[in-house]
Order: C-alpha cells, then structure tokens, then sequence
C-alpha cells in the first residue's frame, strides 16, 4: 500500500491550497483518512479526519478554513486549506487507515508528506 500526497507549495498569507493524496497498491477496504502537519520543531498534530461514512473532525486551529472531503471510488482524500496564516507552514502527511486483504487486520499508513509554506 503506498499513498503519494500532492500539491504543497508557496503561498502567501491569505491565499490558498487544495492537497490531495491518492492511496494505491493492495487495498480491499479503506477507512478512516486524513491529514497531519508537523512544523518545525513541532510535534505532529493532526488537522483533519473523515471516515468512511463520512464523519469529519477538524483541529480547532483550521475549523472555518480548511475542508477534508475523499473519493471513495479513487481512494483519494483531499485537504482544500483557504486562508491560510503563516503559522500552517508545515509538512503536511497523509494518513490512511487500510486492510489490504479481506482476511488481515486494518494498519495504519503514511504517505510521504508534502511542504506548505505560508509567507507574510
């Protein structure tokens, strides 16, 4: 199972970026996905989660300005992040919750994150 997450960049204070990471490989079943960021020096937090039937929770520092939405069909989970304040600036990682297999259990994966820099 591999997630490859895209559209990280420089932008500046007040603008926007739309991220997408798209999960492929051995997967029979997908739930939970979202996204992390982690800044420098900084812990990884998380910024958003949806779940399979849709359940979405957001950190209470992007509630308003960020949206999670996913493509069960593509397997892809998506991060539209509008307004964004210089304090974003973050790596930020995919995160999916797959079972590979109709017989194995769910593991947690990781995708290779991508950088959001966020200019004043």
């Amino acid at each position: 199972v591999q997630l490859q997450a895209s559209g990280g960049g420089l932008v500046q204070a007040g603008g926007s970026l739309r991220l997408a990471c798209a999960v492929s490989g051995s997967i029979f079943s997908i739930d939970g996905m979202g996204w992390y960021r982690q800044a420098p020096g900084k812990q990884r937090e998380l910024v958003a989660v949806v779940t399979v039937g849709g359940r979405i929770s957001y950190a209470d520092s992007v509630k308003g300005r960020f949206t999670i939405s996913r493509d069960n069909a593509k397997n892809t989970v998506f991060l539209q992040m509008n307004s964004l304040k210089p304090e974003d600036t973050a790596v930020y990682y995919c995160n999916a919750q797959v079972a590979p297999r109709y017989d194995t259990g769910w593991f947690n994966y990781w995708g290779q994150g991508t950088l959001v820099t966020v200019s004043s």
